[in-house]
């Protein structure tokens, strides 16, 4: 196919051109080259396309009709097997499938997103926000957000940023109850549970030395983060709250942080997408994006601000 591709692109450029010899040259070829093509073409055709005399050749008008569907054929085998980079920002359309923990989602991504559809208006972005670990394989998704470790070697992944966890409370909580002194002390307070879609149970909190703590003294728990805050804020009970949702509360003076010195690890923040061979432009430019993203907001786990 490769080789009849290259004979009518060549067959055009002698058409087009005064003669063989600067058709060659616009090839970049040899004239030989250009003369092997139009013979072939003429075998496959059955016809004499050219007239030819000593001074010049034109085709014949069969050979102009000929090159008329050539060149479309030509154009639109090129425009099929375009290299994906080439194309322009107006070309890259389609459907992307997303899916991120939703207070990421609404707080950093979606200025990303609105630059990029207003840029390139014909993606169909399909963002899926939630906090429950998705499949995506299984949901066909093509990009998504994840915090945690990722080993499954069936994604591309790409660390973005990183988090940290603190456990916060009001003052006036603090005042009522006490700061707990270690984890024994912790299991006597009322606390807040942020539940774990897949398992319909609360995560366990997370310190220092792998260690993990369950909350059993649970006055509330939800499967909305950002509705967990507002529970720790009024003082309903402690809580065990991503960086990037606590950092903003500490710093102005809403809740106070406890057990500062058995904190965990940050976890990392990764963008990842399924391995499926060739990747379409528009989902390497919207994973660019994310990444991006991510890598310049203030997830970034920062200092920690104590109470």
């Amino acid at each position: 196919m490769q080789n009849r591709l290259e004979m009518l692109r060549i067959y055009c450029a002698a058409v087009e051109a005064e003669s063989f010899k600067e058709a060659a040259t616009r090839l970049g070829t040899s004239p030989q080259a250009v003369t092997r093509a139009v013979q072939e073409a003429e075998a496959l055709v059955g016809e004499i396309l050219f007239h030819r005399n000593t001074r010049r050749v034109r085709a014949t008008e069969v050979g102009e009709a000929f090159a008329h569907r050539a060149r479309d054929l030509v154009q639109q085998m090129d425009e099929l097997l375009k290299p994906k980079d080439s194309k322009s920002d107006a070309e890259i359309a389609g459907p992307v499938r997303l899916t991120a923990p939703k207070s990421i989602g609404e707080r950093f991504l979606m200025p990303a997103f609105a630059r990029l559809a207003e840029k390139h208006p014909r993606i169909m972005l399909d963002l899926r926000l939630s906090d429950a670990i998705s499949d995506p394989i299984a949901e066909h998704i093509d990009i998504g957000v994840r915090i945690g470790f990722m080993r499954d070697s069936r994604f591309v992944v790409r660390r973005a940023s990183r988090v940290g966890f603190s456990v916060i409370a009001s003052p006036k909580l603090i005042a009522r109850v006490g700061k707990p002194a270690d984890l024994a002390g912790l299991a006597l307070l009322p606390t807040t549970g942020f539940v774990d879609r897949n398992t319909g149970r609360p995560w366990p909190w997370q310190f220092s030395n792998g260690q993990q703590f369950t909350a059993t003294n649970l006055t509330l728990q939800t499967d909305d983060a950002d509705c967990e805050c507002r529970a720790v804020v009024a003082g309903v009970g402690f809580g065990q709250i991503v960086s990037y949702l606590a950092q903003p509360l500490l710093r102005a003076g809403k809740v106070v942080s406890v057990l500062d010195d058995l904190a965990p690890e940050p976890w990392p923040v990764y963008v990842y997408r399924p391995q499926r061979g060739p990747v379409p432009a528009r989902i390497r430019l919207v994973f660019d994006a994310m990444l991006a993203a991510l890598e310049k907001s203030e997830l970034q786990y920062g200092p920690h601000v104590s109470g």
